[in-house]
């Protein structure tokens, strides 16, 4: 099942696009305007986006632009507009694939499963507000960049690796610090994570993303 975000403010056609693909199985997210749209791509990612040309508060190109830079997602642009500059800008500007209005439902399923199936390396994980682009070694959260150490780094890709899972300190310690076998006091794993929570949580004493499971180790949630 794939995660597809629809930005779209004819609603008449967003309800449609969004029935039609759910009942292919897909998970379907729809917005109307860029700052929806924004809104909901950075708290829950998606896998791919249908992205409208004209939207009331922005336009498609600029939406695009803003995404690909940071995250390489799928992206096929529906437009009223025919004209071959629009189509030459859009692929111009990273837009995996173009569409005018009216078009096919049938043609723009097919052109979406195509999308989907490209073999493209997941470079970007997605939990909640937080994206880590694994090109860069950089850190998102809510679409602004944070300043990790290479330790921090390493714990943050660790727990989003293995989301749900708890993980004891053995285990982190193993993976970030002990990998050849050299001994690290295991303080430093609640003293990296505290320091990692300073950064990607809200409230750093109440963490929704970062938790401590007791007497266990630590679990990551999407939140």
């Amino acid at each position: 099942m794939s995660r597809i975000l629809i930005i779209e403010d004819d609603i008449d056609l967003q309800e449609g696009l969004c029935f039609s693909l759910q009942t292919e199985g897909h998970q379907v997210m729809a917005a109307a305007t860029v700052e929806e749209g924004l809104g909901i791509f950075h708290k829950q990612g998606c896998d791919m986006i249908l992205l409208d040309c004209n939207l009331p508060d922005g336009n498609g190109f600029d939406l695009c632009s803003a995404i690909k830079r940071e995250q390489d997602v799928p992206i096929l642009m529906l437009t009223a507009r025919d004209t071959e500059m629009d189509e030459v800008k859009a692929l111009e500007l990273g837009m995996d694939d173009f569409m005018s209005k009216p078009f096919s439902l049938a043609v723009l399923k097919a052109r979406i499963k195509k999308l989907l199936r490209k073999d493209i390396p997941k470079m970007q994980m997605v939990s909640g507000d937080i994206m880590i682009d694994k090109n860069s070694c950089k850190v998102y959260k809510g679409g602004e960049e944070i300043n990790c150490s290479k330790i921090e780094y390493q714990m943050l890709t660790y727990f989003m690796e293995n989301e749900g899972i708890v993980l004891s300190k053995e285990q982190i310690l193993h993976y970030v610090w002990d990998s050849q076998g050299n001994y690290v006091d295991e303080n430093a794993v609640p003293v990296n994570i505290r320091r990692l929570r300073t950064k990607i949580e809200d409230d750093p004493k109440n963490p929704k993303h970062l938790v401590n499971v007791y007497g266990i180790g630590y679990i990551w949630k999407k939140a």
